[in-house]
């Protein structure tokens, strides 16, 4: 008799390898439906590396369509009100979200702009 536990074997190549991607979308406003006006993409599986400038066209239109790609919000901008006189300042884009998707780095890739 063993008293040792029996775990099913694995052969190699069969576990998924796990990596996170970011999204960072800067909204028109802290509503999740507006537009996109500026992004950023971190791609943890090492298949893409994008840059400043890659494109003219978001990845999405909104945030809310990103959610409704499959990306998970982490993190939501933080409501701060202007201190008076500064109501039209445009000195940063204030309406920032985070999403994050863990995906296989095995896997086919998907593109993180799907539409």
């Amino acid at each position: 008799m063993t008293t040792e536990e029996r775990r099913p074997e694995r052969t190699e190549g069969t576990a998924p390898v796990l990596r996170q991607q970011v999204l960072v979308l800067y909204l028109a406003t802290s509503a999740l439906d507006s537009h996109v006006v500026g992004w950023s993409l971190y791609d943890g599986t090492d298949r893409t590396s994008p840059t400043t400038g890659d494109s003219d066209v978001p990845p999405y239109e909104s945030g809310e369509a990103a959610l409704r790609a499959g990306w998970r919000l982490i993190q939501a901008a933080q409501l701060l009100p202007p201190y008076p006189g500064q109501e039209y300042d445009v000195s940063f884009l204030k309406h920032e979200f985070f999403f994050e998707r863990i995906v296989d780095a095995r896997a086919e890739p998907r593109e993180p702009g799907c539409r």
